[in-house]
């Protein structure tokens, strides 16, 4: 029943390009109800809550 634990694939660079692809549909969905200042808003508002996470 035991087996020896292999090596598992490395999905970082697949994580990332997904999440870059949601992040850019959300934006244009952003800006096609709410107009570009709103995607400015929230980019900003998005990159306050990284820059707070990463200085915790």
């Amino acid at each position: 029943m035991s087996s020896p634990v292999k090596r598992v694939e490395n999905y970082t660079t697949a994580c990332l390009v997904l999440g870059f692809v949601n992040l850019l549909w959300i934006f244009a969905a952003i800006w096609a109800f709410f107009g570009f200042g709103w995607v400015l808003l929230t980019g900003w508002l998005l990159n306050k809550g990284i820059t707070r996470l990463a200085n915790r």
